[in-house]
């Protein structure tokens, strides 16, 4: 059922993108759309304060017994909650960078959900080795 929504999905978009079907102009628009979920995020930052963003050098104890002990010690430095508003933002940016990211694939003919399948697979065989 996943793959047929995901595939729904990228046949949209295929349906959908006329003005932007160059493989250039899709490359830019997607780099842009990257751009706006920062942007979107960094707003959330400093103009609504919902969130807000503490970073400092994260300490790692030298003797840890596990993963476990290890994720106990990693920070986002994200403090709050995304508001209504600025979870709308940010969903919406998302959404358009995954609409340009389904339309490369399609001007490369690659499925969509393959990609997700693929890295999933990769993600699950190459666990916390998976550091790309």
């Amino acid at each position: 059922m996943k793959d047929l929504i995901c595939d729904e999905f990228q046949n949209t978009v295929g349906d959908l993108l006329i003005r932007h079907h160059s493989v250039v102009d899709v490359l830019t628009k997607l780099s842009e759309s990257t751009c706006r979920v920062n942007r979107a995020v960094i707003k959330s930052v400093t103009d609504c304060g919902c969130v807000s963003i503490q970073a400092e050098k994260i300490e790692i104890p030298e003797h840890l017994e596990s993963v476990a002990e290890l994720k106990a010690c990693l920070d986002s430095h994200l403090r709050g909650e995304l508001c209504s508003r600025c979870d709308e933002v940010i969903i919406g940016e998302l959404g358009k960078m995954l609409f340009y990211t389904a339309a490369l694939c399609n001007l490369l003919d690659i499925n969509l959900y393959d990609v997700f399948i693929k890295e999933n697979k990769k993600s699950q065989a190459l666990g916390y080795f998976n550091m790309t």
